[in-house]
């Protein structure tokens, strides 16, 4: 099978070609791994190979719906017994579990061969994949510029090629944001609705989840099909869907009502390109029938931010704590980048009813979004507030005074989401003048994920993103 010809099928369609007898698994495997070797240098998408892993799993993998399709895990928590997980950090460097996530496992019993782990910044805190242990990772679509994160390695290995899904997760923007970034489709789940053990019952105090980048909505349906659902001693779940996310792909999403906006939450700036390409997908909505209005959802964005830095503070003290703990020893000088060291020691000066507090904050913020949405279906912004920038701007290791702006600017639109607990997409269907993709999200209601992907399927079939490919060679 030439390049092309494997980068002209979608996950299900490569499953179909295992199902058909056309390849064996372990041969659709030798054409992914020839990919990413031809592919990975240019991108530094994939960051730990698990080659020697993968061709025993594709000796004999499960007969589920992704039977034999190539796969990569994001290297933030998503474990894999005997393999490394770091995290993106030099902290974890040389941390090897000896277990699987539910969610990994859940992948594996689904027949994907997962034959390596996609770059994150460490511990996932900011929105370019960029790491002192792993170095950049590039947008296939300017080489120059970041791939978004921190589900930023995901992202460009589907972009580029290597594979056509990929494990993503989300804390703050962490899918919607490499997506839009890669020009790819990317959704982030309502809170509950994915597996956390065994080693936790939640991410981030509930704002973090996981999914997938995909080029195509059908792909990211079937794989909400195999992984969603709560796991043995989850602490909440979210809604059981009525039928199976897959069949909702082609069904008529009715006629919509969907409220736009184009100023952020937290109040930073909107590029004109980020502007437009919501408007945009404000007009093909309205000529697909659904009925678009402007209407502005204000929140109080201080409580907010103060809020999100308690919980994400702590979170990340409570990990390199625990790390440290294993290790014997105290932190040291390198061990962590200096935007995480920072925030790091912040976290010292929170107590818990301050961490209680935040909480309340975020339940707030939920209440206030599920009553915003009783009288529409859905929100409609860009997914970020600017285009894909240049690499560096937004590594954990600038100095820089305007290294805040840029992170406020990429997840404007994007965290408050996480706070609230509902489900929302980026998709792709604005490219700029200078070339580069300009994702739109959709929010829906709590435990609606049936409803964005029929919108995504009309949008993907009135204006297909598929073929749309960058050029690296």
């Amino acid at each position: 099978m030439r390049p092309d010809e494997y980068e002209s099928y979608d996950a299900l369609g490569l499953a179909e070609l295992v199902r058909k007898g056309d390849l064996k698994p372990r041969e659709l495997l030798e054409i992914a791994i020839a990919q990413c070797e031809r592919i990975n240098p240019a991108v530094n998408a994939v960051v730990i190979p698990m080659y020697e892993e993968a061709r025993r799993a594709a000796e004999a993998p499960p007969a589920g719906p992704f039977q034999g399709v190539p796969f990569l895990l994001k290297d933030l928590y998503a474990m894999v017994p005997g393999v490394r997980t770091t995290n993106g950090s030099r902290l974890f460097a040389d941390f090897v579990p000896d277990h699987e996530n539910e969610l990994v496992a859940r992948y594996r019993r689904a027949g994907l061969v997962s034959f390596g782990k996609s770059a994150s910044p460490e511990f996932g805190i900011t929105t370019s994949t960029e790491s002192v242990l792993f170095g950049k990772t590039r947008n296939p679509w300017n080489l120059e510029h970041t791939a978004g994160g921190s589900s930023g390695g995901a992202a460009a290995a589907v972009a580029a090629g290597i594979v056509p899904a990929a494990h993503a997760s989300d804390g703050g923007g962490s899918v919607r944001v490499p997506a839009s970034c890669c020009g790819l489709f990317g959704l982030k789940p309502s809170r509950g609705l994915i597996p956390f053990g065994p080693d936790a019952g939640e991410g981030w105090a509930g704002m973090s989840t996981a999914h997938a980048v995909t080029r195509s909505v059908r792909d990211s349906a079937a794989l909400l099909d195999v992984v969603a659902g709560a796991d043995l001693g989850a602490p909440y779940a979210a809604p059981a869907q009525k039928r199976p996310y897959l069949q909702e792909v082609g069904a008529s999403p009715g006629r919509l009502r969907i409220a736009l906006q184009v100023t952020s939450w937290n109040g930073s700036e909107t590029h004109p390109d980020c502007a437009a390409a919501a408007r945009d997908a404000a007009k093909l909505c309205t000529e697909l029938g659904h009925q678009v209005e402007e209407a502005e959802l204000t929140v109080d964005f201080a409580a907010f931010g103060r809020a999100s830095q308690v919980i994400i503070a702590s979170n990340l003290r409570a990990s390199v704590q625990d790390r440290l703990k294993e290790l014997g020893r105290e932190l040291r000088d390198d061990d962590l980048e200096p935007a995480t060291r920072a925030m790091y020691e912040a976290a010292a000066g929170a107590d818990a009813a301050e961490y209680a507090r935040a909480t309340r904050v975020m339940h707030a913020l939920g209440r206030q979004v599920a009553r915003f949405l009783t009288e529409r279906d859905m929100i409609l912004t860009p997914t970020l507030g600017t285009p894909p920038l240049p690499l560096g701007r937004l590594a954990l290791t600038n100095p820089s005074a305007e290294f805040m702006r840029d992170l406020l600017q990429t997840v404007g639109y994007t965290q408050l989401l996480n706070a609230s607990s509902h489900p929302a997409m980026s998709v792709p269907l604005f490219w700029n003048a200078a070339g580069l993709p300009i994702g739109v999200q959709f929010v829906g209601r709590f435990g609606e994920e049936a409803t964005l992907l029929r919108l995504a399927a009309q949008l993907e079939q009135a204006r297909p993103w598929f073929d749309r490919r960058p050029k690296l060679d």
